[in-house]
């Protein structure tokens, strides 16, 4: 039986657009104000989105189940496999001593922590949001953080705000090419207007960053330093986006800026160094011993504590490659259709043009998972650093209940976006959106916000609304690829507050059933970077010379 979703099931906007909102009410409210553990909150919206899409939008009560084991399927495959497998990285290089060798290398180049949240949350989260994306960069950076010292609060929520300007062409430029690919937009066009949006904020999100962490005059003291950063990273971002394609935008971007600012450090360092790991102003935010000193070890031994990660780096950038994912999903990539929802789905106006089916297919494309790539790289590295064979399993399995409440979280959390999916929910609110007429430019920017917000993915974002942005676009009279950028770039501020990645950054830091805190913590930079963004699109979709821009 094919089901039609109904964006207005109420009569009446508001009373549709307010019930739309409940499952996600529930969800964050559980995490910030009741303090609610993160799986049990996410039960509670993954629960209250089932009886809202059922009784409400009207959706067939089995339809609904079937969208919520989906979304369960595809949190733990492949996002929760990134987590589990990550961490298993850092548990070996923690136990053999290695990861303190990195830490006091870090430490070796700069003993400021503001120059040591630039180079590794922002440079070399960049670098792993370009070369994977999918949590991989919340990951590592915070699991580094929180070992150089830094607060489980300042780790954890630093590695979000850090890791929002790369997102867009996160993963080799996924979340672009599925915009292009899933809606028609020329790809060139709408990487170019993506690379005259970001930079702006890959100039503004490092001093952001330091002035969320040290206060005012601490990133003031630190100016020069976070200038090199973000330029050395904005210009390659605009130049690769503009003349060469969205695929290696991050990775060129990020190792630029990692090497502006080593070198520059050589050369500079702040007249006052900041020993802080907590957030300047935040009395209850405790800092873990701190465990990096200022330690010469020979180059050997920093160059074997480095190894794992350089394994995993090259691991990671392989597994992103395009041609590789081709030739290991023609091996082993089984596509399994979820009976009883797949393509009985329709899509209606004036979401598409027409009505289109909903697939609903589970690929299970285990080979090319990134979290396939990081367990290889983990076994090998533990084998490098002397690990044997029962040492790795016993290990992993130490693992893998540490973090099961992440996976179990992820997996509900998931669930609930991909029944506001199928159920047409987060389509609704999409559509108040799209109803604000002249505004638009700002409110379709924030509409990129929710949908990341919503689903954990820019990627997902884009083939979500960039139709509705294409769209409502057209019957502006605005630029379709002024619109479908808007929607990329205003998503990656989204990421910060979404709740996936704020379960990933809390396993990763060990700092378990403080989500409330972390999301209490980032969303007023979440939304107020967001609501930037959609002042720049406003301003390049009616202001001359903000208008000379767009194409």
């Amino acid at each position: 039986m094919v089901w039609q979703q109904v964006y207005n099931p109420l009569g009446s906007p508001a009373l549709s657009t307010l019930a739309a909102v409940v499952p996600v009410a529930v969800m964050l409210l559980g995490l910030g104000v009741f303090h609610l553990k993160a799986h049990v909150a996410a039960g509670a919206g993954l629960l209250s989105a089932l009886v809202i899409a059922v009784l409400a939008f009207g959706m067939p009560a089995d339809m609904a189940g079937r969208a919520a084991l989906l979304g369960a399927m595809s949190g733990l495959m492949p996002i929760g496999w990134i987590v589990l497998n990550i961490i298993f990285l850092q548990q070996l290089t923690d136990k053999n001593g290695s990861f303190q060798v990195l830490q006091e290398s870090i430490a070796g180049i700069t003993a400021d922590r503001r120059l040591q949240l630039l180079l590794i949350a922002f440079s070399f989260g960049a670098f792993f949001e370009g070369a994977s994306g999918f949590g991989t960069p919340v990951a590592v950076t915070a699991a580094i953080l929180i070992g150089l010292g830094f607060s489980p609060l300042a780790a954890s929520g630093l590695s979000l705000i850090a890791n929002t300007a790369p997102v867009a062409f996160g993963a080799l430029g996924t979340p672009v090419i599925a915009l292009a690919s899933t809606h028609g937009y020329d790809l060139a066009a709408v990487t170019a207007m993506i690379g005259r949006q970001l930079p702006f904020f890959s100039l503004l999100v490092p001093y952001w960053l330091i002035w969320a962490f040290a206060g005012w005059r601490g990133m003031l003291e630190v100016w020069p330093a976070i200038l090199v950063t973000g330029v050395s990273f904005a210009i390659p971002q605009f130049l690769v986006s503009n003349y060469m394609g969205p695929e290696l935008v991050d990775v060129i971007a990020a190792i630029c800026s990692m090497a502006a600012l080593v070198l520059f450090l050589r050369v500079w360092q702040p007249p006052r160094i900041w020993t802080s790991v907590t957030l300047k102003g935040r009395s209850d935010d405790e800092a873990q011993p701190a465990k990096a000193q200022r330690v010469q070890h020979s180059r050997a031994t920093v160059i074997k504590a480095w190894t794992p990660w350089a394994i995993l780096t090259l691991f990671v950038f392989i597994w992103g490659m395009p041609a590789f994912k081709n030739a290991v999903n023609a091996l082993f990539s089984p596509k399994v259709p979820i009976e009883g929802l797949h393509n009985l789905v329709q899509k209606m106006p004036p979401v598409v043009l027409k009505p289109t089916f909903e697939a609903a297919s589970y690929t299970f494309n285990l080979l090319s998972m990134t979290g396939t790539g990081i367990l290889v790289a983990s076994l090998i590295g533990g084998l490098v650093m002397g690990y044997s064979v029962p040492a790795l399993l016993k290990t992993y399995g130490q693992t893998l209940w540490r973090v099961r409440y992440s996976l179990m979280t992820i997996a509900l959390m998931l669930g609930l976006g991909t029944v506001t999916r199928f159920s047409g929910l987060d389509t609704t609110l999409g559509l108040a959106f799209a109803s604000t007429g002249v505004f638009y430019p700002f409110f379709g920017t924030l509409m990129g916000w929710l949908g990341v917000a919503l689903t954990g993915s820019d990627t997902a974002s884009n083939v979500l609304f960039g139709g509705m942005q294409r769209v409502a676009a057209g019957q502006l009279g605005l630029s379709v690829n002024l619109m479908g950028a808007a929607n990329s770039s205003g998503g990656v501020m989204g990421k910060m507050i979404d709740a996936q990645s704020i379960v990933v950054a809390s396993t990763a830091t060990g700092w378990h059933n403080h989500e409330g805190d972390i999301l209490r913590y980032v969303f007023f930079h979440s939304i107020a970077l967001a609501c930037l963004v959609g002042l720049l699109v406003t301003l390049q979709a009616y202001v001359p010379p903000f208008t000379l821009m767009v194409r």
